[in-house]
C-alpha cells in the first residue's frame, strides 16, 4: 500500500541523507495523513488506496503547474526545485499512457458518444476522465480530444 511505501521511502531517505527525497516524502505523507483526516468519519480509519493515489496526483498536478509559472517568471532555481519534488512523485504514481494510448482511446469514446464538434467536448471529456484516471493527465487527454474533434 503506498501509505507504507511512503515510510519505508522516508526510512531509506533519513539514512541515505538524501535531503530532496526527504522532503517531499514527508509532504507527500502528510498530505495523504490530511485527507485521512478529513475523510475519517468516528474513529480510527484508513484511506483506501485510491484515495492515497488522487492525493499523490494531486501534489504531481501541482508541482506541473508550479514548474509552468516559475518557468514563464524566469525562476529557474525554484524550477530546478520543483522538477526534482515531482521526479520523485511521479514515483509513487502508475506509468502513464502514451499519447497514442490515449488518442486511440478517445477516438473509441468520441465514436460511441456521436460528438462532432468542439461545442460537444464534454460528451467526450467525462467518460475519457473516468477511463483514464490515474493513467493518463488530464490536460493531454483534453488536447486529444480536443485535437480529435477539431478533425471532425
Amino acid at each position: 500500500m503506498l501509505k507504507e511505501q511512503l515510510q519505508i521511502d522516508l526510512k531509506e531517505a533519513m539514512k541515505a541523507r538524501d535531503e530532496v527525497r526527504l522532503r517531499t516524502v514527508r509532504f507527500l505523507r502528510a498530505a495523504v495523513m490530511a485527507r485521512e483526516i478529513e475523510l475519517r468519519s468516528g474513529g480510527t480509519g484508513d484511506i483506501p488506496e485510491e484515495e492515497a493515489l488522487a492525493v499523490v496526483q494531486k501534489q504531481a498536478k501541482q508541482r506541473r503547474d508550479s514548474i509552468d509559472q516559475y518557468e514563464a517568471a524566469g525562476r529557474e532555481d525554484l524550477k530546478a526545485v520543483e522538477v526534482a519534488e515531482l521526479a520523485i512523485i511521479e514515483t509513487y504514481l502508475p506509468e502513464q499512457l502514451s499519447p497514442e494510448a490515449i488518442r486511440k482511446v478517445v477516438d473509441a469514446l468520441v465514436a460511441s458518444s456521436g460528438a462532432t464538434s468542439m461545442r460537444e467536448m464534454g460528451k467526450v471529456m467525462g467518460p475519457a476522465m473516468a477511463q483514464l484516471k490515474g493513467k493518463a493527465d488530464g490536460k493531454i487527454v483534453q488536447e486529444i480530444v480536443k485535437a480529435a474533434l477539431s478533425e471532425m
